[in-house]
């Protein structure tokens, strides 16, 4: 495409220019141009494709010129000037051959000959020019939605990095909270804790960056549980419930995480929590319910670092793909995800 456009392309727009002027001029004057001589005919099939070269070189240079200048941002004063300077570059390349080819190869330049000469190749080099130059704005413009878009992505990706590098110390307080507490009395059950807490950070560190089975996200799930209940209260009452038909589903890490650790939090009154997860239509239904003491004031909406990040990653990650909705009535608490794998 690139040799056709720069060796063949000139000729056939120097000879498009030459046939259209020879066809109206010829049929002004009621005579058939191929009958006359061949000699002459060749000389000015010649010239005119010596003007297309050069017209589509003349053409090229000063479209690298408007660029340099930062032509490239379309507006209407630089339409404008970009214009008047293409089209009077034409028109002197033009009168400079066609001008005297006609005058000197013909009966002489007449009026229609001088109107063919410069309108026709001006209607072809306006053409050129639209097409050239609306291809080179739709370039640039592609190319700025490209960087925005880069730019927009790496904001994302950053504030992402942002979200998790807040998220684990407040894991990590919660988790070694409890440990502190199991130390006291079960120095062995702490070092087991101490191994659990391990395996846990070691699922953080190494399988967040992309997208997991959400068996295995459901199984570190299940181990952040086991690690809660070593200092929960005697009198708690769990029911946890995991479809099995949740296997290999695709799905973003550690989302689900900061729904059971508010319900482990602020449990209370008669101890009860139910975690559950089930498929649904288009992916999967995550709740959890607890209860909360009967002094705790209950609110709609979430509140703290770890809630308001789940609701900002899940705003990153799955862009109209979630629905969240948290809140609850005197004694009790619920909060409920539906992801779109």
């Amino acid at each position: 495409m690139k040799f056709f456009r720069k060796y063949v392309f000139p000729g056939l727009y120097g000879l498009l220019i030459y046939f259209t002027i020879r066809a109206l001029n010829d049929i002004v004057i009621d005579i058939e141009f191929w009958k006359r001589s061949w000699a002459l005919n060749s000389l000015e099939i010649s010239l005119s494709i010596l003007v297309g070269y050069l017209g589509i070189a003349l053409f090229e240079w000063l479209f690298r010129y408007f660029d340099k200048k930062g032509s490239v941002q379309l507006s209407y004063k630089s339409l404008v000037r970009e214009l008047f300077i293409f089209v009077l570059a034409n028109l002197i390349l033009i009168n400079l051959i066609f001008t005297p080819m006609a005058a000197f190869t013909d009966d002489g330049l007449s009026w229609a000959d001088a109107v063919d000469i410069n309108l026709i190749p001006t209607l072809y080099a306006i053409i050129y020019y639209g097409i050239t130059r609306t291809n080179t704005w739709l370039r640039a413009y592609v190319n700025n939605q490209m960087q925005l878009e880069k730019l927009t992505n790496d904001h994302l990706e950053t504030e992402l990095k942002f979200l998790k590098a807040q998220y684990h110390p407040h894991f990590l307080f919660n988790a070694l909270n409890t440990i502190y507490f199991q130390m006291d009395e079960d120095v062995d059950g702490a070092k087991k804790s101490t191994e659990l807490l391990s395996s846990l950070l070691r699922y953080q560190l190494y399988d967040q960056q992309q997208r997991v089975a959400i068996k295995q996200e459901l199984e570190y799930l299940q181990d952040y549980i086991q690690l809660q209940k070593i200092r929960a209260s005697q009198k708690m009452r769990l029911s946890v419930f995991f479809d099995e038909e949740l296997a290999d589903q695709l799905v973003y890490p550690l989302l689900l995480l900061p729904l059971v650790e508010n319900a482990f939090k602020y449990i209370g009154g008669d101890y009860k929590i139910d975690i559950s997860a089930t498929t649904i239509e288009k992916g999967m239904l995550f709740k959890v319910y607890n209860d909360v003491p009967a002094t705790m004031k209950i609110a709609d909406n979430y509140s703290g670092i770890g809630h308001e990040n789940l609701k900002r990653r899940l705003e990153l990650l799955y862009p109209n793909k979630h629905r969240l909705i948290a809140g609850g009535e005197a004694g009790s608490y619920i909060a409920q995800l539906e992801l779109e794998f």
